[in-house]
């Protein structure tokens, strides 16, 4: 899976294009955007890594750096600086140290740089993997096409039944429940009632997965106070996308 990196910067268009060029070639994804706290909202939720390219141009825009540090906290998102000793200092002072990951120091490495960053994502896509889903779905060929989309970022434990998924609860506590809406024998509230009633398991979050799109039924789901519900029609790329801002955030969204 291809890793997202924003790149900030103020001028040093040549650098910035060379920057991102050979994060491409590595199959990273690139996006450039200026110290502008609208363009970083707007390519918040594809970004996984934020790449600084320092200039004279921070002092002038403390506030966007601040925010950056605010997303970067909530979101658990990684930064990395590219400067001299001065401007790094400058902007590890607005966001902390401890959200710099990577600093290189001007004249950099290109190469360098990209083997680092690539290991930082490896690093980074090891501690997402400790993240446990539990999907909870009659549909067996489903099943099997969610878990190959969630696992090289997740650990995954499918239940084909809701008693099937009791079971499991009761000696194991999942970071997060898929659980399908319309099941036969244990329908998904059902299901989600025996767990909610179970001081254990009562506080595990669950997204309802259901194949009806419509108003009325998308408020009957809703009316259970799950953490959220997706469509089962839903592309890879965008039940990828929810699932990684659920987690990052603790906060749901289909939007």
């Amino acid at each position: 899976m291809a890793n997202k990196v924003t790149i900030i910067s103020k001028g040093g268009a040549f650098i910035t294009d060379a920057l991102a060029k050979n994060l491409r070639q590595d199959e990273f994804v690139t996006s450039e955007i200026a110290p502008d706290i609208k363009q970083l909202d707007e390519l918040r939720a594809d970004s996984d890594i934020y790449l600084i390219y320092a200039g004279d141009y921070v002092t002038e825009n403390t506030n966007f750096f601040v925010y950056l540090k605010d997303v970067c906290s909530e979101d658990e998102k990684l930064i990395c600086v590219i400067g001299y000793i001065d401007e790094i200092n400058e902007i590890k002072a607005i966001v902390t140290p401890n959200l710099v990951a990577l600093e290189f120091t001007r004249p950099f490495d290109m190469k360098l740089l990209i083997e680092n960053m690539q290991k930082l994502c490896e690093a980074d896509t090891e501690r997402k993997k400790g993240k446990h889903i539990l999907l909870i779905d009659d549909d067996l060929m489903y099943l099997k096409t969610v878990q190959s989309w969630l696992s090289p970022k997740y650990q995954i434990t499918i239940a084909r039944s809701g008693m099937q998924a009791i079971t499991y609860i009761a000696t194991h506590t999942p970071d997060l429940i898929l659980l399908d809406y319309e099941m036969p024998i244990t329908t998904g509230p059902q299901v989600m009632k025996m767990i909610r009633s179970e001081p254990n398991s009562s506080g595990i979050p669950i997204i309802f997965l259901t194949g009806k799109s419509d108003k009325e039924s998308v408020m009957s789901v809703m009316a259970l106070k799950p953490q959220g519900y997706m469509l089962k029609s839903m592309p890879k790329e965008k039940i990828l996308e929810t699932i990684d801002h659920f987690f990052t955030t603790q906060k749901w969204s289909n939007g």
